[in-house]
C-alpha cells in the first residue's frame, strides 16, 4: 500500500485575526505539519534566523527563481518580494508530509493553480471589524497602522468565499478545534490516500 500523499493547508486572515496563533498552536499540537518557510527579499530583523523565519536572498537571486518556475507563489509587498519555493514543497508531499501555509488570498490562488488537488485554504475570519479594530489596538499598534490594516482587512474579509472552508476566530480554542477537524478530515479525503 502506498504512502498517503501530503496536502498544502492555506491559512489567510487579515493582520490581527489570529492567524499566526492559530497557526503556532497548530503546529505545536500536529507532529505532521511542517511550516512552509517562505523567501524574502527584505532584510533579517533582530532574532530572525535563515531558513526558520525566511530564507533570506537577494532580488536578483528571487528574480531568477520566478523566472525559472521555481516557486509556487510570490508577491511584492512594500517594495519586497516574497515567495514560496516549490522543490522542499514538492518533496514534503511526495513523502505524505503536510505543509501548512501563511499567506494572503492572491498567493492561495496562485499556490493551488501552480498545484491542483493538493490546497486546502481555510479563511481566518474575525468575529467582527470592531473586534478586529480592538485586538490591533490591544496588541500595540500605532493609531495610523490600525487604519491601514482596517482598510485592508475590508478587502481581505471580502474573498473569504473563495476559500474551502471558513474559521470564525471568536475564542482561540474553538477556532484550533475547528482547524485541526479540518485538518483530519481532509487527510482522509479519498483522493488523499495512496
Amino acid at each position: 500500500m502506498s504512502k498517503r500523499r501530503g496536502l498544502c493547508l492555506v491559512l489567510a486572515a487579515p493582520s490581527g485575526a489570529g492567524k499566526t496563533t492559530l497557526s503556532r498552536a497548530l503546529l505545536e499540537q500536529d507532529d505532521a505539519l511542517l511550516l512552509s518557510v517562505s523567501m524574502t527579499t527584505r532584510a533579517r530583523r533582530p532574532g530572525e534566523k535563515d531558513g526558520t523565519h525566511y530564507h533570506f536572498i537577494a532580488q536578483e537571486r528571487f528574480d531568477d527563481m520566478v523566472a525559472a518556475g521555481k516557486l509556487l507563489e510570490y508577491a511584492r509587498v512594500f517594495g519586497r518580494s516574497y515567495g514560496t519555493p516549490r522543490g522542499p514543497v514538492e518533496a514534503a508531499l511526495t513523502a505524505g508530509q503536510d505543509v501548512l501555509f501563511d499567506i494572503d488570498w492572491q498567493g492561495f490562488h496562485q499556490l493551488r493553480a501552480a498545484m491542483p488537488g493538493d490546497v486546502v485554504g481555510v479563511f481566518i475570519k474575525p468575529p467582527s471589524l470592531e473586534v478586529l479594530r480592538q485586538r490591533l489596538i490591544k496588541r500595540g499598534d500605532t493609531p495610523e497602522q490600525v487604519e491601514e490594516r482596517m482598510k485592508h482587512a475590508e478587502a481581505e474579509i471580502s474573498h473569504a468565499a473563495e476559500f474551502d472552508y471558513i474559521v470564525e476566530n471568536h475564542d482561540l480554542d474553538v477556532a484550533l478545534a475547528d482547524l485541526r477537524a479540518i485538518l483530519r478530515a481532509c487527510r482522509l479525503a479519498t483522493k488523499r490516500q495512496g
